[in-house]
């Protein structure tokens, strides 16, 4: 069942979330943690081995109807790549997960280049918030119109300054300003309830209806696949439906 926050504006849930909790929030148990960052001693040289097998493709967790996973929710869709590729890829996230910022910096850049861009495969994005500096996030993105895609990345790549910090509305201010945003425009879209109100009906849409309950989940031409992907995994789903 899905957690209900509160209905207190996002701009000032941003000081309430203990900044500790906000790096694991990639399921409603907090079940993914922040990434240890202690580097690991060096293996000893090792002789060359043979070229790895191919990746198999994962197993799919489950199907949904792909006509109702289509259909449109509270806000317009965001997606990349053209409109009839055989491969239509759903993907919803949430701002504050580790593991949906991992796939986004290190596997989308290869999807996009090898599948999206070629016209194989369509990518639509989809707000999944654990917490309320997700909702900001999100939020953010949306109020940035055309550039929803570009703020994305950016809040991803900078996730540690922003999502893990004591003081997260300073910090996503400074980003903002970054991206064209004033005090003014930003504090007017961290308390628009409605765009709030349609950022969490969008995730309640996700799991109420597709089952999702974790971070990020894919549903390639339906099939759902929880759990951020290596590139050579996802082109071995893929290939097999070109």
């Amino acid at each position: 069942m899905l957690r209900q926050l509160p209905r207190r504006t996002v701009l000032t849930s941003l000081l309430a979330v203990p900044a500790a909790m906000v790096l694991a929030a990639c399921s409603d148990d907090g079940d993914a943690v922040a990434q240890n960052t202690t580097p690991a001693p060096a293996d000893p040289a090792k002789p060359a081995e043979p070229a790895a097998k191919a990746v198999e493709a994962p197993k799919a967790a489950g199907t949904v109807d792909v006509a109702k996973l289509m259909e449109p929710g509270a806000l317009p869709e965001k997606a990349l790549g053209k409109d009839d590729a055989p491969v239509t890829i759903v993907e919803y996230a949430s701002m504050t997960c580790p593991h949906c910022a991992s796939f986004h910096e290190t596997t989308l850049p290869e999807l996009k280049k090898k599948y999206i861009d070629t016209g194989k495969v369509r990518l639509i994005f989809r707000e999944f918030p654990f917490d309320p500096r997700a909702e900001a996030g999100f939020m953010l993105a949306r109020c940035s119109n055309d550039n929803y895609f570009p703020m994305v990345d950016v809040l991803f790549k900078q996730q540690q300054s922003w999502a893990g910090v004591q003081d997260a509305k300073a910090a996503l201010l400074q980003i903002s300003k970054l991206a064209g945003f004033s005090q003014e425009s930003f504090e007017a879209c961290l308390t628009d309830q409605k765009l709030l109100d349609d950022v969490r009906a969008v995730r309640e849409r996700g799991s109420n209806d597709f089952g999702v309950d974790s971070t990020p989940t894919f549903f390639i031409n339906g099939n759902r696949y929880p759990g951020a992907m290596s590139i050579d995994e996802m082109s071995a789903i893929i290939d097999g439906m070109l």
